[in-house]
């Protein structure tokens, strides 16, 4: 039998929502060890922080977003559930 230990991965908008082209987005990291903040980056690039977590084993298996209602839609979060199995 396989176990397997989960965490999850928040990358949220931390900038203003108006006209700013390049919003802030902070990452997060909420795992077994307690939540680690993985950095700021200038604009939606969420593919540094999903290598770091599969550099540590980690593999995403389910994306979750969130718009914001108003025209036009604009993502506010994005989080990723991850898994590695236990030794």
């Amino acid at each position: 039998m396989t176990r397997w230990q989960y965490a999850r991965l928040e990358y949220r908008s931390a900038g203003t929502l108006g006209t700013d082209r390049f919003m802030d987005w902070d990452a997060v990291f909420h795992g077994p060890d307690g939540v680690e903040r993985w950095g700021t980056d200038e604009r939606f690039d969420d593919l540094r922080h999903l290598n770091r977590a599969g550099e540590a084993g980690w593999q995403a298996y389910d994306r979750g977003s969130v718009f914001l209602h108003t025209e036009p839609y604009r993502m506010h979060a994005c989080t990723y559930s991850l898994r590695r199995r236990l030794a």
